[in-house]
């Protein structure tokens, strides 16, 4: 196909869970689709996915490659490289990548996710996905019964070591940069046996590749075997600027996210988001999900849009060609007294 003279029915900017997902059913629904994906997806460090109906244990990577297949068996089209920015151009976008080609669509679906924005501890990053974990639902499982620490930086630190409580009885709430727990906090973390312990923690302690502990700045260590942390969301979001769409704070305190509806409709015409840009705490399943939704919707706006144009094109007026044609016919009519 030539360069910088493509159009799609959609571009779907971003190719895990949620946009492959979307182009997938898009595809089922007949419509040219084009997936733009720089293969840097957030679940990168995991080995394993988990909670995803028959897809559990499955390697992040395999249910990727899966995803492209399928949705290619629909005649799904790829585009490796980052989109840099999107504008408006003849009732649909323009799309710009990294690779210097041009990207025509008619509408656009942003799945592009988040950077999950680590608290500053070393060698917290390089453990991430592994013994420094997240979410209990995709990782508590792994963990169960082992020594878990749960590291303090806001104030829904108390909550997630509650959480985390539901599968092991051995669960530390490190105070570390975090609020104080309030009165009614500690006695709910106390009824449960949580411990809580101050200091700021400069460090963990490894033993070969693995987690057994964290360093307080005070000199003293806590044994642990995993290390629960609260990231904060912040949304890959660059392609939207332009189109005027900014993060706004996620309501549940979960860093940011891009605004949008049940079906991942934004305040900008034609533009959808899926996935984690739009649901932080989304998992893989919820992610996928939210990008059939957002699919769905596309669909149907595009399926109005052509409606509409039917219509109109229906009911136009003669053209001024057609009605002189017309005139002719009626006067001769009338001059052979018809």
């Amino acid at each position: 196909m030539p360069l910088n003279n493509e159009g799609y029915d959609a571009a779907v900017v971003g190719g895990g869970p949620a946009g492959l997902s979307a182009a997938l059913m898009l595809g089922r629904a007949r419509r040219s689709v084009l997936v733009v994906d720089n293969g840097q997806p957030r679940n990168a460090p995991a080995a394993h996915m988990h909670g995803f109906l028959s897809r559990d244990g499955v390697p992040p990577g395999r249910l990727l490659e899966e995803g492209r297949r399928e949705a290619a068996g629909y005649g799904g089209e790829f585009a490796d490289g980052r989109a840099l920015s999107a504008s408006r151009e003849h009732g649909g976008f323009a799309l710009e990548l990294d690779t210097g080609r041009t990207v025509r669509a008619r509408r656009l679906v942003v799945t592009t996710g988040i950077v999950d924005e680590l608290p500053d501890v070393p060698g917290l990053r390089e453990r991430w996905g592994r013994d420094v974990l997240h979410w209990p639902y995709c990782d508590g499982w792994e963990v169960r019964d082992q020594p878990v620490g749960v590291l303090s930086t806001g104030p829904m630190s108390a909550h997630q070591a509650l959480l985390f409580r539901q599968w092991t009885d051995r669960l530390t709430l490190l105070a570390h940069t975090g609020p104080r727990p309030t009165r009614e906090e500690r006695e709910r973390l106390d009824a449960r046996g949580i411990a809580v312990v101050d200091g700021e923690v400069c460090g963990l302690e490894t033993v070969g590749n693995r987690l057994v502990g964290v360093r307080l700045s005070t000199g003293g260590t806590v044994p642990l075997g995993a290390l629960a942390v609260a990231p904060r969301a912040r949304p890959r979001a660059e392609v939207l600027a332009a189109l005027g769409l900014k993060p706004s704070p996620d309501p549940r305190g979960f860093g940011e996210r891009i605004a949008a509806d049940a079906t991942g409709s934004t305040e900008a015409a034609g533009v959808w988001v899926a996935g984690n840009i739009a649901d932080p705490a989304a998992n893989v399943l919820g992610s996928a999900a939210s990008g059939a939704a957002a699919a769905g919707a596309v669909n149907s706006d595009l399926i109005a849009e052509e409606t509409d144009s039917a219509v109109a094109a229906r009911n136009a007026p003669f053209s001024a060609e057609s009605e002189a044609r017309l005139c002719e016919r009626v006067l001769g009519e009338g001059r052979h007294g018809v």
